[in-house]
């Protein structure tokens, strides 16, 4: 069982290097990502990293990360 769970605060995810995207914008509108030490990759709100944290399994970030490769999100940001 993971020690990481859906919406359990960020700060108290100790000991991973959060990142963001170099294409993130000054304002900080980002998110930020962690792997965590099972292979997880937990996901947050860059303005509010205090906040609750989302966790996602290997393949659950590969579909997506495949898929924002492929377009298939574009239409929520370029309406």
């Amino acid at each position: 069982m993971s020690d990481f769970w859906n919406g359990m605060p960020a700060q108290a995810i100790g000991g991973v290097a959060w990142v963001k995207s170099e294409a993130s914008n000054t304002t900080g509108q980002c998110v930020e990502a962690a792997a965590l030490p099972g292979g997880e990759v937990a996901v947050r709100n860059s303005r509010h990293p205090q906040g609750p944290a989302l966790v996602f399994s290997p393949g659950e970030m590969r579909a997506f990360l495949d898929g924002a490769r492929n377009g298939e999100f574009d239409h929520l940001i370029y309406a």
